[in-house]
């Protein structure tokens, strides 16, 4: 048996993102995966998700992710914020030196479009690593 991820996403039923334990649960289905997916949840003012991209597919080990790439779903959507969020196949819960530098470039971004970049997970089959939570200097925006 195989399956496809879907790429795109539209609810039909408004979810509302609180902590980061609420983007685990609805993010943790792309935590099966055998290659690094780049996640962005596009958000309106109330923090309810309008949509669900997969902004790039890597490789066991890795993925590339541009702001172009993550903001042109916020733009579409007519988004207030997003969530990113991406997945470690090897269970490795904590973000590498590259996994920082990428949520800062991307934070900055938003701050120039007035997206607001709410949280950054890694995600594993088991957990999840929030960079909020970790301390990550996200703008003053609360969940």
């Amino acid at each position: 048996m195989t399956y496809q991820i879907i790429s795109t996403r539209k609810l039909r039923k408004k979810i509302k993102i609180k902590r980061p334990i609420d983007i685990w649960n609805f993010t943790k289905r792309y935590a099966k995966s055998s290659q690094e997916l780049f996640i962005v949840l596009t958000l309106d003012g109330a923090h309810e998700i309008i949509g669900v991209y997969i902004s790039t597919i890597g490789l066991a080990n890795k993925t590339m992710a541009h702001p172009r790439e993550v903001f042109k779903h916020a733009i579409r959507d007519n988004a207030v914020a997003v969530v990113i969020a991406h997945n470690h196949p090897s269970g490795e819960l904590f973000p590498s030196l590259e996994d920082s530098e990428l949520t800062d470039r991307i934070i900055k971004a938003g701050n120039i479009l007035g997206i607001h970049v709410i949280d950054h997970l890694i995600i594993t089959k088991k957990s999840y690593y929030s960079f909020r939570e970790g301390g990550h200097n996200f703008s003053n925006i609360i969940l």
